[in-house]
């Protein structure tokens, strides 16, 4: 993500005037404490300092020609509400992970279900690039997404969304349209 695209706890978030498919996606997120590169998988658990939740906002219909455009339009995200150390977590594959738009349940699902481990994805990122400490590694959305259904349920401004992740807490944003400046 790049700078101001992710906004905290409690702060809003803001629906794109230029489309009308701004989408949820419920994720663990790994806070790297200890920097690295070509991390195996059977140390990487051992390179996080915490555990957080983080909603990675998409505009679908710009994701569609260019996943980095679609992901990272400003104040579309958001992380916290705050990080657990990674000593609090027993095991990240064995969490809880919910997502609710005004209360109700959208994604429910266990972190056992990735397709990829933490570890994994740790590893794998650290092949290409140099992970540092305070690198925030978001792991991959359950099915539920506003996308998905038929017809697609989208945010629009007033619904408020929840990120629940097991041991850590529930990371709460209320989303707004964008304002017009011109």
């Amino acid at each position: 993500k790049l700078p101001g695209t992710l906004v905290g706890h409690n702060e809003l978030l803001v629906a794109p005037r230029v489309s009308e498919t701004f989408d949820y996606e419920a994720e663990l997120a790994a806070v790297i404490g200890l920097g690295g590169r070509h991390i195996t998988v059977e140390h990487a658990l051992d390179h996080v300092a915490g555990w957080t939740c983080l909603n990675d906002g998409s505009v679908r219909a710009w994701q569609r020609h260019s996943v980095n455009a679609g992901k990272n339009f400003e104040r579309s995200g958001s992380i916290g509400p705050w990080m657990v150390t990674a000593d609090e977590i027993d095991d990240p594959q064995n969490l809880r992970l919910r997502g609710r738009v005004d209360g109700g349940t959208r994604q429910d699902a266990n972190t056992g279900d990735m397709i990829f481990s933490v570890a994994e994805i740790i590893s794998y990122l650290s092949q290409s690039i140099e992970l540092r400490p305070g690198d925030v590694i978001a792991t991959g959305s359950p099915e539920g997404t506003g996308g998905s259904f038929d017809p697609p349920k989208f945010l629009e401004p007033g619904q408020q969304l929840e990120v629940e992740i097991e041991g850590i807490g529930v990371l709460t944003n209320t989303v707004v349209g964008e304002v017009d400046h011109d």
